[in-house]
């Protein structure tokens, strides 16, 4: 009957593990997959707009399509303007007029990011998301900026890495910390921001005006670095946490059968 009862308080413990950690996991880890914090929308949606308009002749109908699912995007964070100046140019089949606004489109889109990361700065897990968009606009733009100048692109591509290295690390319960240096990323920021500007013929990096709800929020999809458990060391604290609770209930077990 002792045995018994050391089992049963044995697996109490065991249970009370487990509905801890459920609840710790977020249920939608388990219903599907989250969406890529190293892709951009905007950016994807201009690579297939040129892929569809270096066509022979130019499919100008699917690339109308195709930014019609960014559309309301542009609008909420850059006003109506943008929109107009590309299907303006879509209506006047202008294949050259739609890239070349599309290219400004994504680097006001970088602007916005950055900004975003500066006024949230110690903001790690969204800052770091936010820089991750911004680098991979970049990257639909690097082959137009590679092509003229190859030690240009690697230029940015090394203040995008600045950048990154000076939000620091808040590492895992303390260990592995770094501290950000918010002075670091505001001046590759600016060598970003500024050779973008004059590559791309900008006269302004104002993106227009928006509420403060509407600056950044979190995409639906996206989930915070800690909960994401496809990476190791996130499985760190659940581990240490059944850990103990086991421990504890072994302690337990053991102490009733001496008593």
């Amino acid at each position: 009957m002792e045995g018994e009862g050391n089992v049963k308080s044995f697996r109490f413990f065991f249970y009370i593990a487990v509905i801890i950690i459920l609840n710790l996991i977020p249920l939608k880890a388990f219903a599907y997959s989250y969406g890529d914090p190293n892709k951009e929308a905007v950016a994807e949606a201009y690579k297939e707009m040129k892929e569809k308009l270096n066509e022979q002749p130019p499919n100008f109908a699917a690339a109308k399509e195709i930014f019609g699912t960014i559309k309301e995007e542009i609008d909420m964070h850059m006003g109506p303007e943008p929109s107009k100046a590309v299907l303006a140019a879509i209506e006047a089949k202008d294949r050259q007029a739609v890239i070349k606004d599309m290219e400004k489109i994504l680097v006001l889109n970088i602007a916005r990011r950055l900004d975003n990361i500066e006024a949230n700065f110690d903001q790690y897990d969204t800052s770091k998301r936010l820089l991750a968009k911004a680098f991979a606009t970049y990257e639909a733009l690097s082959p137009i900026i590679q092509g003229k100048d190859p030690a240009l692109d690697k230029q940015l591509r090394t203040e995008f890495d600045k950048a990154l290295q000076s939000l620091g690390n808040p590492g895992l319960f303390g260990v592995g910390e770094k501290k950000s240096d918010i002075n670091v990323f505001k001046k590759s920021k600016e060598t970003i921001l500024t050779t973008l500007q004059k590559q791309f013929g900008l006269k302004s990096l104002k993106v227009g005006h928006f509420s403060e709800s509407a600056a950044e929020k979190p995409d639906a999809v996206q989930k915070k670095e800690w909960t994401d458990l496809s990476k190791a060391k996130n499985w760190i604290p659940l581990i240490v946490i059944v850990v103990v609770v086991l421990g504890a209930a072994l302690i337990y077990v053991r102490r009733r059968k001496r008593a």
